[in-house]
């Protein structure tokens, strides 16, 4: 069987959609040694993906999120003679080129909050409902999308397969000491703070998470750090300028995108991680810090109660008071804060890229006889 998988989103980002490309190839190479994959990557990124003797690289001039994506798409890879083709990113070439098309769907917040979107981002995202027309099989990253899949879009149960994402082996427990200190060497922080990880932008639901990190230090006097791991996203400045009105701008800490093993470092430094989003199609941090032993305050919405099981805090998204009542938890009670990270531990382990890979690798084999 030779596979084509769309690797071209890896050159312009790091993180998301292209985190979970890397992994799943990576742990493809582990399990799969029998048949072929072609990495498609954008013409312009040198660095390997993967060094495995059936997986070789094509060089790909075709930008991503561009108007005429799918039709260069397509010119470009119909002489491949791929028997399937995976697109992580959901977008599959314009016309069929021959192959099986396998579509991963992350999320559909875009049709939930279209709102939040900016028009570009709008336009591309548009493109869904032909994609899930068009898409043999389509991999939902939780039972969540799956239903939005099924319940905005229409598509057939039996047309999607759920498989879990997991946290990267490298996420792991550190020590505490040492966590510290290259936090503080790095960006000049003490330990313990709150940690939010991810993208600055509406859906992460920030405000509430300042309100209620305002409240923690107005009505309870505690003054932990504040601090953002994260890139600039859409409609970001709502949220600087939240801090600005708060008072909040010696005590939050916005670090801009951090590299792997700067994360490790700042997950093992924490006190807890919050993650307060409206929205998640998975939601990668929760579980890349309970597999580092930092307790989670998480919303109780979309996917994260499934990524998270009993292992966390779950917090209705707009409700501050409760925000700052789970956050007080986690900072004072240091009973709950050792339940919560050995439960975690536990939780983290029923997630590996393995096995991501092997039930992948098992839809490919499906679209196939199909």
């Amino acid at each position: 069987m030779h596979i084509g998988i769309d690797a071209r989103l890896i050159y312009y980002r790091k993180g998301g959609i292209a985190r979970y490309t890397i992994r799943l190839a990576r742990g493809l190479a582990r399990v799969d040694t029998e048949n072929t994959y072609w990495l498609l990557q954008h013409r312009k990124h040198q660095e390997p993906i993967v060094k495995a003797p059936n997986f070789q690289r094509v060089d790909m001039w075709s930008p991503t999120h561009h108007p005429l994506e799918q039709l260069l798409l397509w010119l470009e890879l119909h002489k491949l003679r791929l028997d399937v083709l995976h697109s992580p990113d959901f977008i599959p070439p314009l016309r069929h080129i021959g192959a099986r098309r396998v579509i991963t769907v992350h999320d559909l917040a875009f049709l939930r909050y279209p709102h939040l979107l900016t028009r570009s981002s709008a336009r591309y995202y548009g493109q869904i409902d032909r994609a899930v027309r068009q898409a043999d099989h389509i991999i939902a990253v939780s039972h969540s999308t799956e239903q939005d899949l099924i319940n905005l879009l229409g598509v057939p149960e039996n047309k999607i397969t759920v498989i879990y994402e997991a946290a990267d082996e490298v996420f792991r427990p550190l020590p505490k000491e040492e966590s510290a200190a290259e936090v503080r060497r790095r960006y000049n922080l003490p330990a313990d703070y709150i940690l939010f990880v991810g993208t600055i932008e509406p859906r992460k639901n920030l405000n509430t998470l300042l309100l209620a990190y305002h409240a923690l230090r107005t009505q309870y006097r505690l003054d932990p750090p504040l601090v953002f791991a994260g890139e600039h996203g859409w409609l970001a400045e709502e949220v600087y300028s939240l801090v600005d009105e708060l008072g909040l701008q010696d005590h939050c800490y916005f670090l801009g995108r951090v590299s792997t093993t700067e994360l490790v470092y700042l997950y093992n430094a924490a006190r807890l991680l919050a993650h307060p989003a409206l929205y998640e199609g998975f939601g990668l941090p929760p579980l890349e810090a309970m597999a580092c032993g930092i307790p989670v305050v998480v919303s109780n919405v979309s996917s994260l109660p499934e990524v998270v099981g009993n292992a966390a805090l779950l917090v209705d998204p707009t409700d501050v008071e409760a925000w700052t009542v789970a956050l007080h938890r986690l900072l004072t009670d240091d009973t709950l804060w050792k339940e919560l990270q050995e439960k975690g531990f536990e939780r983290a382990r029923q997630f590996s890229w393995e096995r991501t890979a092997q039930e992948t690798l098992a839809v490919y084999h499906h679209v196939l006889q199909g």
